[in-house]
């Protein structure tokens, strides 16, 4: 028969990880079976590390110790963490196809100019845009290359770096408001009737589980469609403002002086969808001009009017 491993509180911690202290506060949080009593020392088993390693992992995963003990008190009355643990993996996975990529400092200091910026670093790192790599000054990982390259865009395109670090803190509070309420969403109407109990069931939390899988792209979906939407929108309201007068017309222009003028919102939107925005101004310029042109040539036409008399049509108006 196979001896059962026996610990005293030093070796526990030792192999474990956790301090003395920590064990005896589990203790006495209810978190740590009691120890087995040997004259004037306590005795600790395989039971105790494995329970040990779990709060370790649960601690990890950001529960707190009121929701670990919980989860503890289910797995002693044999409900199981099987399917909850299931559950927290598929919340904590990954939430996007983008893999992470490594950036050297030279590569990143000639994406930005080639000049050094120890401050754009920082902040780029308090931003969690860079990463720095433990023993390397000289290497960075970058967790989302398509959100740098976004930024090398708009710095090439003349944004300073204060800016692109201002817009981005301020997205990324909206972002994180919408993500938000899609959490709380999807938890009133879909998650509310399988976590209402807790801990959850190992079933409930296995079904959970399930849907955060199939809905997990949703989010990103949804947000993706309605940008696309209210960039196609403002971007319209944006061109029409450009080619709009601050304000109503005062007087016939000087000759060689240029004069915007306002357009119906769906005659830009109409033309922005034909040719782009980027052409939109020089379409709507060039069939103004276009039509200018065949009045006057319509003007200087000659008519044969109804009494024989060639020149233009009564009524025709320039």
């Amino acid at each position: 028969m196979e001896e059962r491993a026996e610990y005293r509180i030093e070796d526990l911690a030792h192999l474990s990880g956790a301090s003395v202290r920590t064990i005896r506060a589990y203790q006495d949080r209810g978190l740590l079976p009691k120890p087995e009593r040997r004259g004037r020392a306590n005795v600790y088993g395989d039971e105790h590390l494995a329970r040990l390693r779990q709060i370790a992992d649960l601690l990890e995963r950001g529960y707190t110790l009121a929701s670990i003990r919980e989860l503890l008190e289910a797995w002693d009355a044999g409900r199981g963490l099987g399917g909850v643990l299931g559950l927290v993996a598929e919340v904590h996975g990954p939430w996007t196809d983008e893999q992470a990529d490594r950036i050297t400092r030279a590569d990143l200091d000639a994406a930005f100019g080639g000049t050094p910026d120890e401050d754009a670093v920082r902040e780029a790192v308090e931003l969690g845009v860079l990463e720095r790599v433990p023993g390397r000054d000289d290497e960075f990982v970058v967790p989302s290359p398509q959100e740098l390259a976004v930024a090398v865009e708009l710095y090439a395109a003349g944004v300073p770096l204060t800016a692109i670090s201002g817009h981005l803190r301020e997205l990324r509070g909206q972002v994180e408001h919408i993500a938000g309420r899609f959490l709380e969403f999807t938890t009133e109407h879909v998650f509310a009737r399988y976590l209402d109990r807790r801990p959850p069931t190992d079933a409930d939390a296995a079904e959970a589980a399930a849907l955060v899988r199939r809905l997990r792209p949703l989010a990103q979906q949804t947000v993706d469609a309605e940008l696309a939407r209210a960039m196609r929108t403002l971007a319209t309201r944006h061109l029409q403002r450009q080619l709009a007068a601050p304000g109503p017309p005062q007087g016939p222009a000087r000759e060689g002086e240029d004069r915007l003028m306002a357009l119906p919102s769906g005659t830009v939107e109409a033309v922005t969808r034909l040719v782009g925005a980027a052409h939109a101004s020089a379409f709507v310029t060039a069939a103004v001009e276009r039509e200018v042109q065949t009045r006057r040539l319509d003007a200087l036409a000659p008519r044969i009017t109804a009494t024989g008399h060639t020149g233009p049509e009564v009524g025709q108006s320039d």
